[in-house]
């Protein structure tokens, strides 16, 4: 710094602050020294109380008892400092982990557990398997004549085959590497609300098109309606139950920040190769909300979502606010919220993230589910575990759900898998979803092959109205490796964002959603799909241009 030749006062400040973050780090280290010190006392000690008939069993489940116990008694940590683990009803949460106490103990690995099916697995689960690597691999053609299974049944979509983009465009510069440190130094003292983020933070999607990656595995919508029209609400729900959870597949190893839409933004999807359309609108600026709606075969899928953040330092937490709908034709509906996310080491250390809470999946009518997203502790061997249970009217288990959320669930019908321990208690499950392969032509995003396909821009796509995301200039610009005119374009779209708030606070609405009442959902009101047939978009401002 003095080589740089910035001044002494300057250089103390940082200093300063270093030292904070160092005295912080040290206590935290502290604590978990302290931790392992207590954990290796009651280790020793409830050994030495074990009783061993059979050692291999009754090591087994005692070491699984000592770390659920050390796992709920540490409050304090890396982990546990800054969660949110609990939901607001803190009696919920204590009556799902007392009913899932046997769960817990028999958790298994499902990459170690779930390699051999012997021909044995149920046809769905087949099916589930060849639809996802059908799906993965080569270019995005995920055309097919899909065909649901259910004991005898046959159902057949002929979904037409479109051909989709498989790789990102070739970067036309060369991307400049950006250190937290650099941003830190160069604006001491200004309005970071003022600061513009160099897209070099960015991926070159948007979170409307974000929303719409959470439904990847839509197909599993599309296997609930059959078997709802079957008569069998359980595996309805239970397909419900993995779509919820693999929503969260696609944040994994995704480092970077979608762009934040300007006020009335919007996004389409049609992807009949899977039989929905989507669409999306930023409704408000302050708080920011996205209201999103989709169509399916037999099914609607609506919802807002809003974000709550903490910032912790070193980590950043994320508070979902907003219900997410599902409507069957036949008028069953479910709802959830999202679970609370962490991102961590944003200064130093390689950044990850992790979801953790309970989600409840209320039904109206036979059956709901809750599902728990494990928070990661100090001694967990396999962390991003999801357990869950589908419970009847009475409050009666039917049926168990398990597995991780960057990686696959499997189900059981009944709570037998509990009861069973060692190699035998996956010899009932069945799976229920897999995430699909990596792409053949991996990116410097890591995205996903389906969220390469989201911000192409097809020939036929000339009817977009002006507010669609695929126009936007610097999230295009930094798509095609442009960075210098992805950052200009960038700082003027910002500068544009500031008026947003007042045009919000002078009456502005939303052209395709409105709010059921004043706390409620926003609902689409429909009209986007004629107006983009004839190419009628009155009252869409070009919201990209100048000012």
């Amino acid at each position: 710094m003095h080589n740089e030749g910035l001044g002494e006062t300057l250089i103390k400040d940082c200093e300063r602050i270093m030292q904070s973050e160092f005295s912080h780090f040290h206590h935290q280290l502290k604590c978990h020294y302290e931790e392992q010190l207590n954990f290796l006392g009651t280790f020793q000690q409830n050994f030495e109380e074990l009783n061993i008939e059979d050692e291999t069993t009754t090591i087994h489940g005692g070491l699984l008892r000592l770390v659920k116990n050390e796992s709920s008694n540490s409050g304090h940590g890396k982990y546990s400092e800054c969660s949110t683990t609990e939901s607001p009803d803190d009696a919920e949460k204590q009556e799902f982990d007392e009913s899932s106490d046997e769960d817990v103990a028999a958790f298994f690995d499902t990459k170690e557990r779930f390699s051999d099916y012997n021909g044995n697995s149920p046809p769905i689960a087949k099916f589930t398997e060849s639809v996802n690597k059908n799906c993965a691999n080569g270019a995005s053609s995920c055309g097919k004549e899909m065909t649901h299974f259910e004991g005898e049944h046959n159902i057949h979509y002929n979904f037409p085959q479109v051909e989709r983009r498989n790789a990102l465009p070739e970067p036309i510069e060369k991307e400049r590497s950006v250190s937290l440190w650099s941003m830190i130094k160069d604006n001491v003292g200004k309005d970071l609300t003022r600061v513009c983020l160099p897209v070099y933070f960015n991926e070159p999607l948007s979170s409307l098109q974000k929303c719409f990656e959470e439904l990847e595995y839509s197909y599993l919508l599309d296997q609930a309606y059959q078997y709802g029209k079957m008569g069998n609400s359980i595996m309805r729900i239970l397909n419900v139950a993995a779509f919820a959870v693999s929503a969260y597949a696609s944040s994994d190893g995704r480092h970077r920040k979608p762009f934040n839409p300007l006020l009335g933004e919007t996004y389409e999807a049609e992807y009949p190769e899977k039989g929905i359309r989507f669409f999306s609108e930023k409704v408000s600026h302050y708080p920011m909300v996205i209201a999103c709606h989709c169509e399916g075969k037999g099914w609607k899928f609506w919802g807002d979502s809003n974000l709550r953040s903490k910032f912790w330092g070193r980590s950043i937490q994320l508070d979902p606010v907003g219900t997410l709908t599902l409507e069957f034709d036949d008028g069953e509906i479910f709802t959830w919220s999202k679970v609370t996310t962490n991102i961590y080491n944003l200064i130093l250390g390689k950044l990850y993230c992790e979801h953790h809470g309970i989600m409840t999946i209320q039904g109206n009518r036979d059956y709901s589910c809750k599902l728990k997203f494990k928070e990661q502790s100090l001694l967990d061997r396999n962390p991003r575990q999801v357990q869950g249970f589908v419970e009847d009217a009475m409050g009666a288990k039917v049926a168990s759900l398990m597995g991780k959320w960057d990686d696959s669930m499997y189900y059981t019908i009944g709570g037998g898998v509990s009861k069973v321990r060692g190699s035998n208690q996956t010899s009932n499950a069945s799976l229920l979803w897999k995430r699909s392969d990596p792409t053949l032509h991996p990116n410097r995003y890591n995205l996903s092959s389906f969220a390469i396909t989201l911000n192409e821009l097809k020939p036929e796509l000339k009817k977009l109205p002006p507010t669609d995301s695929r126009l936007r200039p610097d999230q295009r610009h930094l798509e095609n490796g442009e960075y210098e005119k992805a950052n200009a374009e960038k700082l003027r779209l910002e500068q544009r964002q500031r008026m947003s708030r007042k045009l919000q606070e002078n009456g502005w609405k939303p052209r395709w959603f409105q709010q059921d009442r004043e706390d409620g959902t926003f609902r689409y009101v429909g009209g986007y799909w004629e107006s983009r047939e004839k190419k009628e978009w009155d009252g869409c401002t070009n919201i990209y241009g100048e000012l």
